[in-house]
């Protein structure tokens, strides 16, 4: 065996053994590197641009840290949902008041179309509840030496002052306080109104009031300067040596004569009628209005689809 390879050797050198010359092509081996390297940069910048998308569709489909699944009902929710029951028992806590004003101007009503009543000698300032409204008359001399005007009041658009004064009676009846009524501003001093001010005795018919509340918009009387911006029945009685009872005159409603009145200076006393504000079913009607709109815009907030964004994140819980 090895003589047959000995001869296969010799007979045929060329064919066993390695070539010596080594045919070298720079210029195709360079352009055949800078191909490799020009697709692994394309490969590389795909790559990159395939991250950069996948980590923007990541933050656009799956915003875990942007929209909440489990828990779609914030604070929010809940104060919208307090506004509606809040609103409802508003309503119908203005039925009640309704309910209980209007009796209440019935019960004044009532006491308006019964005859008036003589004065008593002396008030009881406790039992004065139980007559307010109630029409009263009494006769005495006017004391406008202890007169008191409280102000600002307006009349027709016009400033002024209701005029409050002491009326003394005799026998040993006590002084009550009568309203009045109004004046303009001008004609405060009283030299320039001398029809306003009777002398001797007069009969008063009126109306007896409870004493009045005074809101926290109002200053304080100044006494002492003569200056009363409410009628504190008690504080104008200690004054005036009178008792606290309140007594505003009335009169018939006339244009003209109340015209007549206001440039002679003769105070404008009020109407025989009831004054008390009754705007309960305003009130009613906007309560239970806030309650049903704001029924309706809670149901359309809870009953409203996800949006997309929302929808793909609950289709996708299991990303982490």
């Amino acid at each position: 065996m090895r003589s047959i390879l000995s001869a296969l050797q010799r007979t045929a050198p060329a064919a066993w053994k390695t070539p010596t010359r080594v045919i070298r092509i720079p210029d195709m081996a360079w352009k055949l590197e800078s191909i490799c390297a020009k697709c692994r940069l394309q490969q590389r910048r795909q790559f990159s641009r395939s991250r950069e998308l996948a980590d923007s569709l990541t933050n656009v489909d799956h915003p875990a840290k942007l929209v909440r699944v489990n828990q779609k009902h914030g604070p929010g929710l809940i104060i919208l949902a307090l506004i509606p029951i809040i609103a409802f028992g508003l309503g119908s806590w203005q039925v009640q008041r309704l309910d209980w004003k209007t009796k209440l101007i019935a019960k004044f009503e009532d006491r308006l179309v019964r005859p008036p009543l003589p004065l008593p000698p002396r008030i009881d300032p406790e039992a004065i509840s139980e007559f307010d409204y109630r029409r009263v008359y009494a006769t005495g001399h006017f004391r406008h030496d202890k007169e008191m005007l409280i102000g600002p009041r307006m009349w027709e658009g016009e400033d002024g002052f209701m005029v409050v004064t002491p009326l003394e009676r005799d026998d040993g009846q006590s002084t009550v306080l009568v309203n009045r009524g109004w004046i303009a501003r001008k004609l405060a001093d009283q030299k320039d109104r001398p029809d306003g001010l009777p002398a001797g005795e007069v009969t008063v018919e009126g109306l007896l009031r409870e004493p009045w509340k005074k809101n926290m918009f109002t200053p304080e009387n100044k006494p002492e300067e003569g200056k009363f911006y409410f009628p504190d029945i008690d504080q104008m009685a200690e004054l005036s040596g009178s008792q606290p009872v309140w007594i505003e005159q009335t009169m018939v409603t006339d244009l003209i004569q109340s015209y007549d009145r206001q440039a002679k200076g003769i105070p404008i006393g009020r109407a025989a009628e009831v004054n008390l504000r009754n705007n309960h079913a305003q009130y009613i009607f906007t309560w239970y209005g806030l309650s049903l709109a704001t029924s309706v815009m809670l149901w359309m907030l809870v009953r409203k689809k996800p949006n997309d964004a929302l929808r793909r994140v609950r289709q996708n819980r299991n990303w982490a």
